[in-house]
């Protein structure tokens, strides 16, 4: 395997399923619709007893709600399902290369990525890590051990996380898109349940991996800051998944030889700046909480100065519309049968939620507020309508500015947990290609 060991990076050996019916192999990311057991049932059925993807993954939907020896018995059948589809020459023979993707969604946007390994030994998820590879959301420990039962051991990896890179000239992802579509794609079809389309390029060869190396070179000088250390990509999705690629990495190194696959992890880098890639707010909704005094709280934390508006409509307009001055809050609330919509204007030059959501916490744990009583919502209309249930506050956010997205996290490391979403449910990535790693 080729490695750019500066860069925390590395060529693959792909595999990819010989005559791939991608409506049937391809399924999405396990960590999606994980309240819609129909979605996966839908998914079995139209999978049928074609070799899929399906077979070789745990679908998150399950992974809370069963009993120990169901999930036991799943992952028995996850790794069996590998095995078999490995004896049984499902597999075209491994290629060392790269892969340029296309991903049309149904919603009218192309995104690119590239997929390609990465070093876990150069990725940290802790607060406070100034590695390569950081996470951009608060992970929680405790959702690491049961995903390690899955990996540890499993003879095939599948990608569903997606990394970010910071490059305005867009010399990575873009670079190997240019070169790879010279030539005619490995792959090319529909996804399932209306998900779009999707087509991929091999990057193989000596001109790609100088490519490569030039872009990861530049990225890594831009990317470093005046203490020396180099912030080169960012995790947008899948950031357990790749925390659970590192604790099995960590368990078995000891054991294992330094290059082994087990020490690196295949993911999809995706340009931040991509115009295909949307990055939606996270919005909140307080219940039982005094939403006066919740207000009065944040703007005296945040240093903001609150103005009225007349309707939802003028609320989400100006909270949507970037202001030089720094991020607008929108507070949503019912009392006594009128409805208030109040605007927050604050000097806040970071993230909207990276600012906001500790002084949330500290509200909540001062006013002995339970877990409960906040929810995360998908959507302004369902936010607003929220709101407008007396007991309850809406918390409209603005958009996630990415030119600041990088600085943030730097400065201030990971968000706060639930702080974007990188498009809808469905333009998330779906599984194609596999490697060997066990």
């Amino acid at each position: 395997m080729k490695t750019f060991e500066k860069f925390g990076t590395a060529i693959p050996q792909i595999l990819l399923p010989k005559n791939i019916d991608l409506k049937t192999w391809s399924v999405i990311a396990c960590d999606q619709y994980t309240q819609d057991r129909e979605y996966w049932e839908n998914a079995k059925k139209i999978a049928g007893e074609k070799p899929s993807s399906l077979n070789l993954i745990f679908p998150e939907v399950y992974l809370d709600k069963s009993d120990e020896d169901a999930k036991n018995e799943r992952i028995h059948k996850i790794q069996s399902a590998m095995d078999e589809y490995l004896e049984k020459g499902v597999f075209d023979s491994p290629q060392e290369e790269c892969v340029y993707i296309e991903r049309k969604t149904a919603y009218g946007r192309t995104r690119k990525g590239l997929v390609m390994c990465v070093d876990l030994d150069s990725y940290e998820w802790k607060p406070g890590s100034k590695a390569l590879i950081r996470a951009t959301e608060a992970t929680v420990p405790e959702r690491i051990p049961p995903r390690m039962k899955i990996r540890n051991g499993a003879k095939l990896e599948l990608p569903h996380i997606m990394l970010l890179a910071n490059d305005p000239n867009d010399e990575l992802v873009g670079g190997a898109g240019n070169l790879a579509k010279k030539q005619m794609p490995v792959y090319d079809g529909d996804l399932m349940q209306n998900s779009g389309h999707i087509t991929g390029w091999a990057v193989k060869g000596s001109d790609a991996e100088k490519l490569l190396e030039s872009a990861l070179s530049d990225l890594a000088k831009a990317g470093t800051d005046s203490d020396g250390n180099t912030f080169l990509f960012a995790v947008g999705d899948g950031n357990h998944s790749l925390a659970t690629a590192k604790a099995v990495w960590e368990e078995n190194k000891s054991r294992l030889p330094a290059d082994s696959p087990v020490r690196y992890a295949l993911v999809e880098i995706v340009n931040i700046y991509d115009e295909g890639l949307t990055f939606e707010p996270i919005h909140r909704v307080l219940f039982g909480i005094d939403s006066e005094k919740l207000i009065l709280t944040v703007a005296q934390k945040l240093g903001g100065k609150i103005c009225g508006l007349k309707n939802e409509s003028e609320l989400e307009k100006e909270v949507a519309s970037r202001s030089a001055d720094g991020a607008r809050y929108g507070f949503i609330f019912t009392k006594n049968g009128k409805t208030s919509f109040k605007m927050l204007e604050t000097p806040v030059k970071d993230l909207a939620i990276a600012a906001l959501q500790p002084v949330i916490d500290d509200f909540m744990t001062e006013n002995k507020a339970q877990k409960t009583q906040i929810d995360y919502i998908h959507g302004s209309d369902e936010t607003v309508g929220l709101g407008k249930t007396e007991g309850n506050t809406g918390i409209l956010l603005p958009p996630i500015a990415k030119d600041c997205f990088f600085a943030t996290i730097n400065g201030r490391g990971p968000l706060p947990r639930k702080s974007f979403s990188m498009g809808e449910a469905s333009e998330k990535r779906f599984y194609v290609e596999a490697r060997r790693l066990f």
